[in-house]
């Protein structure tokens, strides 16, 4: 675990590099924003995975696309997103991550998250717990804390600040008239997870498109500190390396 928070860490300076200077905006095919940022964090962290173990496959956001034949038959695989929440990024709100998971037969078992411009990591291994660092000082001086969503009060719903769906304020109107007086707040990028994680927040409803790897990393974080990351129509944990990356709605919450 401490060799892949370094490796987030110093994906996270990269971006760093990048966004307190002047940055290129490029675009990809679906016209969503990619950035000098994101290319060099991905080359980063694969590099640095692959050096940990060249038996282990590493599936990218920005990375190839693999075709399901070839990934079908992993049963161990990295899941990253080196810059989760462009979005955030272009916008200059700091509220962007790094994410890396580790997937074996298709759930996470481990997982970081790193906010580079707040300083702050989560990260989490099965049955292990789930902590939060404030990384501030070297690696010698990093102290973690371990975090539980039960520790959460009052009645805080996360919505997403760049994806915001009809279905997902059809949902809150829905809780709300279950739950009552409720407050919201957005944050971008994988932090929703995080403020699950720690009791910050109650519910995080995606009812919108995401990808495998915006919320690999996130729910082992979330169901690490006793919160769950379910299907909205199945009730069931989230699956990975699926033929089709593309996450169901889902509902993020406290257990």
């Amino acid at each position: 675990m401490k060799d892949i928070i370094e490796i987030a860490i110093q994906a996270g300076m990269r971006i760093l590099e990048v966004y307190n200077d002047t940055y290129n905006i490029y675009q990809k095919a679906d016209l969503s924003p990619l950035t000098l940022a994101d290319q060099l964090s991905h080359e980063y962290i694969k590099s640095e995975l692959c050096k940990l173990s060249a038996v282990i496959p590493v599936l990218s956001e920005e990375g190839d696309t693999i075709p399901f034949e070839e990934r079908k038959n992993w049963s161990t695989f990295w899941m990253i997103d080196p810059l989760d929440g462009t979005k955030e990024f272009i916008k200059k709100n700091d509220e962007f991550t790094v994410n890396i998971a580790l997937i074996k037969e298709s759930r996470p078992v481990m997982g970081v998250i790193y906010a580079p411009a707040l300083d702050i990591l989560y990260f989490a291994e099965k049955n292990k717990g789930a902590f939060k660092i404030m990384c501030g000082g070297t690696s010698g001086d990093r102290k973690s804390t371990l975090i539980n969503s039960s520790s959460s009060f009052g009645k805080k719903v996360l919505i997403s600040k760049s994806h915001l769906s009809k279905a997902t304020l059809d949902y809150v109107d829905l809780l709300q008239g279950k739950e009552g007086e409720i407050e919201f707040a957005s944050i971008g990028s994988s932090l929703k997870f995080c403020m699950i994680a720690e009791g910050s927040a109650q519910y995080y409803p995606r009812l919108a498109p995401t990808m495998e790897w915006d919320t690999a990393a996130g729910q082992i974080i979330v169901e690490e500190a006793n919160g769950q990351v379910l299907e909205y129509e199945t009730g069931k944990p989230l699956v990975y390396n699926k033929e089709i990356l593309i996450n169901p709605s889902f509902i993020c919450s406290i257990s």
